[in-house]
């Protein structure tokens, strides 16, 4: 079993996961994307800086909040790879992202409020509703069959009859078609 010395300068693939809380094929995912390096060893294994636990976590709380990948590469670019970054390069990370964070925020809050809104009215209908989807041409055509799956349920005239889910049935348990099934004795 190998322990990391607290002075450790790098960190195997495996101690870095089991620091970060972050499994080890998301690192290498991580790396393979650009967000975080390594060095090989002569054994071609991983080490990785103790810095990049600092990078892993920036990650992990910015995936949370559901800021894409792209962006997240993009903000750590502006930090160095070589050394580990000053509270200075952190701080103007931090400011680039402000306007977004507070973007995101504001939408976040309205989004909420808009499903209140939309859950107290009870009409999820392109008329009266906050939300409204205007992609939704299936609902413009036939409004009073919200809920079709496809086009397909909007055709006039007999539908296609779906075969019934088959669940394992014992002796008098209901069959597929909800008839009770006859107890053999």
């Amino acid at each position: 079993m190998t322990h990391t010395s607290p002075i450790a300068k790098e960190l195997t693939v495996g101690e870095l996961a089991r620091r970060s809380g972050v499994s080890t094929s998301a690192l290498r995912f991580y790396e393979h994307e650009g967000l975080i390096r390594s060095r090989r060893t002569s054994g071609n294994q991983r080490r990785y800086s103790r810095d990049t636990l600092r990078r892993v976590a920036f990650i992990r709380v910015s995936q949370r909040v559901g800021i894409p990948l792209t962006e997240i590469a993009e903000a750590l670019s502006i930090l160095p790879t070589d050394r580990a970054p000053s509270q200075e390069q952190w701080v103007q990370l931090s400011e680039n992202w402000r306007a977004d964070l507070d973007r995101r925020i504001t939408q976040l809050l309205k989004l909420r409020d808009e499903l209140i809104d939309c859950i107290g009215c009870g009409c999820l209908t392109l008329e009266r509703c906050v939300l409204i989807n205007p992609y939704d041409v299936l609902g413009r055509q036939a409004p009073d069959r919200a809920g079709c799956r496809s086009s397909e349920d909007l055709t006039p005239g007999p539908r296609p009859r779906r075969a019934p889910r088959c669940t394992r049935s014992t002796a008098g348990a209901p069959t597929p078609a909800g008839r009770s099934r006859p107890v053999r004795r």
